[in-house]
């Protein structure tokens, strides 16, 4: 279940790292869990090696401080599918969107949750190595 200053790995390669999650733009009042939308501020960026010239393999899409908005695909609460299975995973991540729904990151490094698959959020699992 994530709520307000729930912190949050972030899982694509947009550039950051750690985010904070400031809003759920969920109605009901008890968190947002797998495939829900929420607003995050960016806490951390990732380190990229640089190469010999100096410059960074990968740009950055965002930067410390930034408000964007993301997608749940893990939650450390523990989570009853409808056939009787209870998944809980070792943290809390997302994976950051744009506006217009789709992911900014060109590839996901982790797994994410298979409720995503009952979602608008396709897109996000093609981007995933493995969904569970």
């Amino acid at each position: 279940m994530i709520q307000l200053k729930t912190l949050l790995n972030v899982l694509d390669n947009s550039g950051g790292a750690i985010a904070e999650c400031i809003a759920t733009l969920k109605s009901s009042k008890a968190g947002a869990t797998i495939g829900d939308r929420i607003i995050v501020v960016v806490q951390e960026q990732r380190n990229y090696k640089a190469d010999k010239q100096g410059s960074s393999n990968a740009p950055h899409k965002v930067k410390r401080g930034d408000i964007r908005h993301a997608v749940v695909v893990r939650t450390k609460k523990k989570l009853q599918r409808p056939d009787g299975s209870v998944v809980r995973f070792d943290d809390n991540a997302c994976i950051l969107i744009n506006k217009a729904a789709e992911p900014i990151g060109s590839r996901a490094t982790g797994v994410v949750g298979r409720e995503l698959a009952k979602t608008r959020w396709s897109k996000i699992l093609s981007l995933a190595p493995m969904h569970v």
